[in-house]
């Protein structure tokens, strides 16, 4: 599709899967346990933080299309983010890990609702300031809804309490309306969302040619390259790559992009299911849910379910930065399944080992014993 779209790109993002195909193979050949990750816990929640607010940083940071989410250095540019996701779901499977027990400890009442500490809402709160900080300095609600909900979906995995899920629910919605009400840029993706017939020729245009164009492709869409909106419409390769896919494949060509994506966060969350760690459960629940939030999101935009936020469709979107991460994130699954089938069959195996150790002590023992017997009989008889 991206080929259709803009030839050169194409081949730019031939040389970035490439590189993501690389980080795939590396990363399974450094990553031998992923539990080992555990270790370097706050290591990586200092990464990640700095990775997320680099763009930030004067001399670094980049604005493109009202978003400060790139970082360029000479010709070069990435967005940092799209790693910092990686690197925070290792933080937060590792930190969740080690707090669990007492983030799901009840030592407070409010009401009927028996809450754990306040202090160990600490997490849940940093989590939170964050995301509204990329939201306002950054303008980046996809990354900031992204990494809000990565944390709330974990912390409600790891400790099966739903009062954290309840909690981060409030706090979305007390920094949505606080972000609508202070932020002409968040409210102007709101009032696009709600009634983009306002201005249809500028911050409209996109969500209703993407309407025509998924309603034009029906059932079985028009057909590939008979798209008519190829020249003129903006952010075709990255946010909207969704609405040329419904339209020139139809329904069924979407659908089975979603089912796609379906299929792959479900085989991450059996991977979960199958592990044996705590650490390594938690870890392939975090880096599942991040590609599924992230399809969900575009697409949910793409269709008007949500504002749209401007992330890239994983494996699907032009992206060097995407592309790489979310090779990152498969080979990091793989680890974690091969694992889960592995440490079954050692364990059995040791057991195996170990039930053969006991016969053989066991045949020797009795062999002792009868040789005893004997010596005694014959000691008798002389």
């Amino acid at each position: 599709m991206i080929t259709r779209l803009d030839e050169r790109l194409a081949g730019l993002q031939a040389m970035w899967t490439a590189v993501g195909m690389g980080v795939f193979a590396l990363t399974l050949v450094v990553v031998k346990k992923a539990r080992d990750l555990a270790i370097y816990r706050y290591t990586a929640m200092v990464l990640g933080l700095g990775l997320l607010l680099l763009p930030m940083v004067p001399g670094f940071g980049r604005e493109v299309n009202g978003s400060r989410i790139w970082v360029g250095i000479g010709d070069a540019s990435f967005q940092p983010g799209e790693f910092a996701k990686v690197v925070l779901a290792v933080f937060f499977a590792g930190y969740l890990v080690e707090k669990r027990e007492l983030l799901a400890t009840s030592t407070r009442k409010l009401g009927p609702i028996f809450l754990p500490d306040p202090r160990h809402f600490g997490p849940v709160l940093l989590a939170w300031g964050v995301s509204l900080v990329v939201m306002i300095m950054q303008k980046d609600l996809g990354s900031s809804l992204l990494f809000f909900a990565l944390f709330i979906v974990m912390l409600w995995v790891a400790t099966v309490r739903a009062t954290y899920l309840g909690l981060g629910i409030g706090l979305f919605g007390i920094g949505a309306w606080f972000s609508y009400r202070s932020f002409g840029h968040v409210r102007a993706r709101v009032t696009t969302w709600l009634d983009p017939w306002k201005d249809p020729l500028d911050s409209g245009y996109q969500v209703l040619q993407a309407a025509f164009m998924m309603a034009a492709g029906g059932i079985a869409g028009t057909g590939l390259g008979q798209s008519g909106e190829v020249s003129t419409f903006p952010a075709k390769e990255t946010d909207f790559i969704f609405a040329f896919i419904a339209e020139e494949l139809g329904l069924l060509g979407a659908t089975i992009i979603l089912l796609t994506f379906v299929l792959m966060v479900g085989s991450g969350l059996r991977i979960a299911v199958r592990s044996t760690y705590p650490f390594d459960k938690l870890l392939a629940t975090g880096l599942s849910t991040l590609v599924g939030l992230q399809a969900f999101i575009i697409m949910a935009g793409v269709t008007r379910l949500l504002p749209l936020t401007g992330v890239t469709l994983p494996f699907v979107s032009y992206g060097g930065s995407s592309l790489v991460a979310n090779y990152a994130i498969v080979a990091l699954l793989l680890r974690i399944s091969d694992e889960s089938i592995r440490t079954p069959a050692v364990l059995r195996r040791e057991a195996a080992m170990a039930r053969s150790r006991q016969r053989v002590k066991q045949g020797r023992r009795r062999k002792g014993s009868a040789t005893g017997v004997i010596d005694v009989s014959a000691g008798v008889d002389g």
